[in-house]
């Protein structure tokens, strides 16, 4: 079982500091705003939730849409669903078994490590975009380096991007953010 508190947690802060005026700005996300990628964070809270419980439905059944657009509540709305998926992967009987989400089914320990991914990913992409760090603990990193580590370093069709280059001995979020395809260097354009 992998805590995903810290980075829900860590996540949810970054969003508090979203600005109005950088709902449009472009992310690390390709033909993605940042208005956008929000709102995939607070689909994906919703669907990795209902993921760990093992809650099939429209929900874990459907791949997240890239145009979604951002719910008028997000900023209240979205804390609390990174709250309620960390404490929906705490039961242990959200890692046995099968689960399923974006129509994809996987076994439940594996399915947890993507949503851990996934909340750390778009949290750092977040954070780059209006400036904030983002700052994990080692364990929450060391879990998305052993998970990223096993994907094609030349890119996953519908989840990363080839790796980006980057040395052994880079800090360990570099290389989580590398090995998802992003540059740990981008800046707003």
């Amino acid at each position: 079982m992998i805590e995903l508190t810290p980075a829900c947690q860590r996540t949810a802060d970054v969003l508090a500091c979203v600005k109005d005026d950088q709902l449009g700005l472009s992310t690390p996300c390709e033909r993605m705003p940042l208005d956008a990628l929000i709102a995939h964070i607070g689909g994906l809270c919703l669907a990795f939730e209902a993921a760990a419980g093992k809650e099939f439905g429209p929900l874990t059944d459907t791949p997240p849409a890239d145009d979604a657009a951002i719910d008028a509540d997000w900023r209240t709305a979205y804390p609390q669903r990174l709250a309620a998926l960390a404490l929906a992967w705490k039961n242990p009987a959200a890692w046995a078994g099968m689960t399923r989400a974006g129509g994809v089914e996987l076994p439940a320990e594996v399915m947890g490590n993507v949503a851990l991914a996934e909340v750390v990913i778009h949290g750092w992409d977040v954070a780059r975009v209006i400036g904030e760090p983002y700052d994990v603990d080692a364990a929450t990193l060391q879990a998305c380096l052993a998970y990223l580590a096993q994907f094609d370093p030349a890119g996953t069709q519908g989840m990363f991007g080839p790796a980006v280059p980057i040395a052994d001995d880079a800090p360990a979020l570099d290389r989580v953010v590398a090995l998802s395809g992003r540059d740990p260097a981008w800046r707003v354009p």
